[in-house]
């Protein structure tokens, strides 16, 4: 059985998220939005997780929805870090890259499944 490109890259990103998370609560001691950052950025994959093991195609297209929100929610997170100086232009662009991506691959998911409804 061939791996889901979406539950790679969304494990993939869990990862990145969780290693920023450790070296920024020690570098910077910023804890609040770090961990607004840090849940978002790993539900993504949970979700998406959840969603390969749906019950039927609605299920599936609710538990992406879920992901797509909480990867549109990890984006904010990253912007408002980068817009209030906590991060560098370099590790928004490491960050947000990745989510944005994404984000696009979970909108075109659902979007290919609910005409397959129709």
């Amino acid at each position: 059985m061939s791996e889901s490109i979406i539950g790679k890259k969304s494990f993939d990103f869990a990862i990145l998220i969780v290693n920023f998370y450790k070296s920024f609560i020690t570098e910077k001691k910023e804890f609040v939005l770090s961990k607004q950052l840090l849940r978002s950025g790993t539900s993504i994959g949970a979700n998406v997780r959840e969603a390969l093991n749906a019950q039927s195609r609605q299920d599936f297209i609710h538990k992406l929805s879920i992901s797509q929100k909480e990867c549109d929610e990890t984006i904010y997170w990253i912007e408002l870090l980068f817009a209030t100086k906590y991060i560098s232009k370099e590790e928004f662009d490491k960050l947000s890259n990745p989510a944005i991506e994404i984000l696009k691959i979970l909108r075109s998911i659902i979007i290919t499944t609910k005409n397959k409804n129709s």
